[in-house]
C-alpha cells in the first residue's frame, strides 16, 4: 500500500510541474487580437475558442490526471486506519509523585496516620524562608 502511495504521490508531483511548464508556456488567447484591436477582451471576435492544438490538449490531459491523482490519495489518506507511530505513546507513565512540603491526602477512618515527609532542602518550604 505505501508503494501505490509513493506512485501516487510521484504522478502527483510531476504532472503538477509539468502542466505548471505547459501553461507558462501556451500564448495567450487574446494576445494577437489585442495587440490589432487595442483590447484584450476582443479575442471572441472571430470565433469563441478556436481550434485545439498540441500544448492545449495536453495541459488538459495533464490536469485529468492531477485531479485523479488528487482524489486517490485523498481517498487512501483517509480510508486506512491510522495506527499511532509517536514515540511519545509508547513511553511508561510515571508514578504520581508528591510535592515536597504539600499535605498529604486525608488517610480513611481507623487507618494509622500517614507520615509527612520532612521537606526537601532543595525546595524551601513555608517554614524555611526567612521572614523580612
Amino acid at each position: 500500500m505505501d508503494i501505490l502511495l509513493t506512485v501516487l504521490l510521484a504522478v502527483q508531483i510531476l504532472s503538477a510541474l509539468v502542466m505548471t511548464a505547459l501553461i507558462l508556456i501556451q500564448h495567450g488567447k487574446g494576445a494577437d487580437m489585442g495587440a490589432a484591436f487595442g483590447s484584450g477582451s476582443s479575442g471572441s471576435l472571430f470565433g469563441a475558442t478556436g481550434s485545439a492544438n498540441f500544448l492545449s490538449r495536453s495541459t488538459s490531459a495533464l490536469a485529468v490526471v492531477f485531479f485523479v491523482s488528487t482524489l486517490a490519495l485523498a481517498y487512501f489518506g483517509t480510508a486506512q486506519p491510522r495506527t499511532s507511530s509517536s514515540v511519545l505513546e509508547g513511553a511508561p507513565v510515571p508514578a504520581a509523585q508528591q510535592i515536597p512540603g504539600s499535605a498529604p491526602a486525608p488517610a480513611a477512618e481507623g487507618s494509622a496516620p500517614a507520615s509527612v515527609p520532612a521537606p526537601s532542602s532543595a525546595v524551601p518550604g513555608p517554614a524555611q524562608i526567612p521572614a523580612k
